[in-house]
């Protein structure tokens, strides 16, 4: 069986579980001996992203030679990722606006809620109006680390990440071949071996989409199982919304940008990335599908390796 298909089996599965746990009174043990393995599975995603990231880019961009190529390659990139960037939020605010799925959560259940995540809210809230009454330019600033240690050490920092990854890749480019050449087998190297951890990882993944979902459902239920109903179905507005606007980008937005760029069929593109986007699905993990997303875009659409490290 397929490793998308393992993990959508532990989706329902943990669904199932977490819905049957709730009515007989399992509440404490899923809480305390199947939800710390849904945990433990994303703190390893998070363990891997920054050493992924910073490898992988460091090794990607020092494959490349030709620095004038890094510069139409990263131009192309940059140019795509701002536009889908934007079209998503643009998107995403409309649906939100025009569906409104959090009107459809009863009241008593909305101030449990905000009383439950006041702290993580009032964090956000505080973060987004230091963004408002910043300057221009303040994306830019933030995006340049004074500290590459401390960067390291926070995965929100991410963006900084890649600002060190790609400067340190363009030195090892422009630096001397017979000097650098350990340096780049170094990274080649440890490419390698972090994008094996997160294979290893992945296997471990049904376990983990299982206790994680168990555990929602138990969460959300709290001491009374009524409130598995009244919860789940105001969820199920908010999953539908997010799944419309999800469909609108793969099968509208996507087909168009895939078509004018290189003239592959949707179809044709669809059915060579599928396993990435199922594992994408069901593990909501950049990072997971990497190495899965690097195979299929090599073999079966026939990319460079050169672009596709990159």
């Amino acid at each position: 069986m397929a490793l998308h298909s393992k993990i959508i089996l532990g989706l329902l599965i943990g669904l199932i579980f977490g819905i049957i746990s709730v009515f007989i009174g399992l509440n404490s043990f899923v809480s305390d001996w199947i939800m710390p393995f849904g945990t433990i599975f994303v703190k390893m995603l998070k363990l891997v992203a920054v050493p992924l990231i910073l490898v992988s880019l460091i090794s990607g961009i020092s494959n490349l030679r030709d620095t004038s190529k890094l510069s139409r390659i990263g131009g192309k990139t940059f140019g795509i990722y701002i536009l889908t960037t934007i079209s998503a939020i643009i998107i995403a605010l409309f649906l939100a606006n025009t569906l409104q799925p959090g009107e459809y959560f009863p009241d008593e259940k909305t101030a449990e809620l905000k009383e439950k995540y006041a702290s993580d809210a009032n964090m956000k809230i505080t973060s987004a109006e230091n963004v408002k009454d910043s300057g221009p330019l303040q994306m830019m600033i933030d995006v340049v680390p004074d500290n590459f240690f401390y960067s390291a050490s926070n995965n929100r920092n991410m963006l900084q990440i890649i600002f060190f990854s790609i400067l340190f890749g363009v030195g090892l480019v422009l630096s001397s071949p017979k000097k650098s050449a350990p340096v780049k087998k170094a990274f080649d190297g440890l490419n390698e071996i972090i994008i094996k951890i997160v294979e290893i990882i992945m296997e471990y993944a049904p376990i983990g989409v299982f206790a994680l979902l168990a555990g929602l459902i138990v969460d959300l239920a709290g001491d009374d199982p009524n409130n598995l109903i009244t919860t789940l179905k105001p969820l199920l507005y908010y999953a539908i919304t997010v799944l419309i606007g999800l469909a609108f980008m793969i099968f509208i937005f996507y087909p168009i940008i895939i078509y004018s760029f290189t003239g592959i069929s949707f179809f044709n593109f669809l059915k060579a990335i599928f396993p990435a986007q199922m594992l994408a699905f069901s593990t909501s993990s950049s990072a997971a599908t990497l190495p899965l997303t690097m195979k299929r875009v090599e073999k079966n659409l026939n990319v460079s390796e050169e672009v596709t490290s990159f």
